[in-house]
C-alpha cells in the first residue's frame, strides 16, 4: 500500500491504498463521497465522472496514482443550502428521473460551462454525448444546462 494525499472539494484527504486502485473506489469507499457512481466500470457511461483540474475524468478507470491536481465531485459544487446553478437547474427542470446519470451529466455540464459560458444546443448535446441516461431524460437535461448557463452568465 502507498499513501496518497488528494485535494478533494478543497480539502486534503490522505488515503492508504494500492497505486492502481481506481479513483472512484477511493472517493466512495475511503473518503465517503457517494456522488460519483459505479455504472459500467469501463468509462463508457459517465456515472463516475469527476473534475480533475477542471477537466472531466472517468474515475472508474483512473488509478489514484495518476491523479495530478484538485478533484471536484458533485458534492463540491454546492451545498443543500446553496446549490450550484447547475444543481438547481437540474431540480427545476426535473432532469433526472432515477438520478443515476445525474452526477455525470452535471459534471460534464460544469466542464462545458467553464470553457463555454453560452453553449448552443448542439454543443450541449455533444458535451453530454458520452453519458448514458436510461430514463430518456435527455431533453430535460439539455434544458437544465441551458437554464444554468443563462443564470450563470
Amino acid at each position: 500500500m502507498a499513501s496518497f494525499t488528494l485535494l478533494v472539494n478543497g480539502a486534503a484527504q490522505t488515503v492508504s491504498v494500492e497505486a492502481d486502485t481506481p479513483l472512484l473506489y477511493v472517493l466512495r469507499n475511503d473518503i465517503g463521497l457517494n456522488g460519483p457512481k459505479f455504472g459500467c466500470g469501463l468509462a463508457q457511461c459517465g456515472a463516475c465522472s469527476v473534475l480533475i483540474n477542471g477537466k472531466e475524468v472517468r474515475s472508474c478507470v483512473t488509478p489514484v496514482s495518476a491523479v495530478k491536481g484538485p478533484i471536484t465531485t458533485i458534492e463540491g459544487l454546492g451545498t443543500a443550502e446553496k446549490l450550484h446553478p447547475l444543481q438547481k437547474a437540474f431540480i427545476e427542470e426535473q432532469a433526472c428521473q432515477c438520478g443515476y446519470c445525474g452526477n455525470g451529466m452535471v459534471i460534464a455540464a460544469k466542464a462545458l460551462l467553464e470553457r463555454n459560458a453560452r453553449p448552443t444546443n448542439e454543443e450541449i448535446r455533444q458535451a453530454l454525448n458520452g453519458h448514458l441516461c436510461r430514463c430518456a431524460s435527455h431533453n430535460r437535461i439539455v434544458r437544465a444546462v441551458q437554464r444554468a448557463a443563462k443564470e450563470m452568465s
